[in-house]
C-alpha cells in the first residue's frame, strides 16, 4: 500500500471514557477525521492500542453515545449496536484495535433494518454485511500503523455504502441541538425542535438510533456532568439532578453509580 494521505486528528474530548486520568496512563487513544467522501457516513476512526504485558489486566469503562462502531480487534471483530448502558472492557497483553465510528443514524442503510434491533448487541461483520469476517479482519490489523490500518478500512467499507441518508443529516443536527444545549432536557422539547409529534419522534430514534430520545438527551447530560466532575467541577448535584431529569438528587447517584462505577462526590477529581 502507498504511503496514505495525512489524517487530521479529532481534538474534542472523548468524554464518554471513564477516569480519563487513568485511561490515558494506559492506554493509547487517538481520533481520526475519515476521508471526505465518508464524512456523510462516519464521525471518525478511533485507534485504541496497550501493552500491559507483565502487567495486571485493567478494565476500561466507557458511557457510550448512541452510535453504532464496527470494530476490529483480534479479541472479537465485530459490528457493535448502541450500548444502552455502560461498557467495559478488559485489557490484557499487547494489543491495537480500530473502530469505526458511525454518524448518529448512518449505519441504517448498512443494517437494512432499524437500529433497535441491534442495541446491545455485537455481531460478527459477515452477520450484516456481505465480506469475510477472517479476510476483513486481516485486511485492517495487518496493517502497521494507524493511517494504513485507517486507509485498509476505509478501502474495504467504501465498496458497502449506498448514497448518503438524507434523514441522518437532518437526525444529527437535531441531535448537536440536544448535546450542545444544557437547558434541553425534555422529549417534547426536543420533539417540538424537531417539528415532529412525540410519537413520531419516537419511532425516527427507534427507527435510526437503536434508543429513545430520552435515553439520548439524559446520556448527553451525563457524559457532561461526568467529565466536569472528572475535572474537579464543584457541581450542585441537586441542580444538577434536576437538570437531568431525574426525580431527586438519590436517584442521581443511584444511577451515577451504576453507570460510572462510583458516586458522583466519589468520582470527582482534582481541579484542572
Amino acid at each position: 500500500m502507498s504511503d496514505p494521505a495525512p489524517r487530521q486528528a479529532v481534538t474534542s474530548p472523548a468524554k464518554g471514557v471513564v477516569d480519563p486520568a487513568t485511561a490515558r496512563r494506559m492506554l493509547r487513544l487517538e481520533r481520526y477525521e475519515p476521508a471526505p467522501d465518508l464524512v456523510p457516513f462516519l464521525d471518525y476512526h478511533w485507534v485504541v492500542e496497550w501493552d500491559l504485558r507483565g502487567q495486571p489486566d485493567f478494565v476500561q469503562r466507557t458511557l457510550p453515545y448512541p452510535v453504532v462502531n464496527i470494530v476490529f480487534d483480534r479479541e472479537l471483530t465485530a459490528v457493535f449496536g448502541v450500548v444502552s448502558g455502560a461498557y467495559e472492557h478488559r485489557l490484557s497483553g499487547a494489543n491495537r484495535c480500530l473502530g469505526l465510528r458511525f454518524r448518529p443514524g448512518a449505519f441504517r442503510g448498512l443494517l437494512g433494518r432499524p437500529l433497535h434491533t441491534v442495541t446491545d448487541v455485537h455481531l460478527p461483520l459477515s452477520a450484516v454485511l456481505p465480506v469475510d469476517d477472517v479476510e476483513s479482519e486481516q485486511a485492517v490489523l495487518s496493517q502497521p500503523d494507524d493511517l494504513r490500518m485507517i486507509a485498509a478500512a476505509e478501502a474495504w467499507l467504501r465498496p458497502l455504502l449506498g448514497p448518503p441518508d438524507p434523514k441522518v443529516d437532518r437526525l444529527n443536527a437535531l441531535l448537536a441541538q440536544a448535546q450542545a444545549d444544557p437547558t434541553l432536557t425534555r422529549v417534547d422539547e426536543l420533539a417540538e425542535r424537531a417539528g415532529l409529534g412525540m410519537r413520531a419522534l419516537q419511532a425516527w430514534f427507534s427507527d435510526y438510533v437503536g434508543v429513545s430520545p430520552k435515553w439520548v438527551i439524559r446520556r448527553y447530560r451525563l457524559h457532561e456532568a461526568a467529565d466536569q466532575l472528572a475535572h474537579g467541577a464543584a457541581l450542585d448535584l441537586a441542580e444538577l439532578a434536576q437538570r437531568l431529569g431525574y426525580y431527586d438528587q438519590a436517584h442521581l447517584t443511584r444511577d451515577f453509580s451504576r453507570l460510572v462505577g462510583k458516586p458522583p462526590q466519589a468520582y470527582r477529581g482534582p481541579p484542572r
